[in-house]
């Protein structure tokens, strides 16, 4: 059986060691009427090559969810 890992984002980032890491998060509720809070739960290791063929990929699927119409791009964005 495959685990399969939910994250409401990535919380950061960072080159440390000769290795990109990144820090998976979770929002959890915050006390009545706050913000939540983020909580991170997961991270991933990889080598420098395999986040350049990650961001290669994301990026591929990007253009299919412009060219589909589910995301739009932002002018402004540089």
């Amino acid at each position: 059986m495959k685990k399969e890992i939910y994250a409401d984002g990535i919380g950061q980032i960072h080159f440390a060691g000769n290795m990109v890491r990144f820090d998976f998060m979770t929002l959890q509720p915050g006390a009545e009427g706050s913000a939540p809070t983020p909580e991170y739960n997961e991270r991933i290791i990889m080598p420098p090559y395999g986040f350049l063929a990650a961001y290669n990929s994301m990026q591929q699927l990007i253009d299919k969810l412009v060219a589909a119409g589910v995301l739009t791009k932002n002018p402004q964005a540089k």
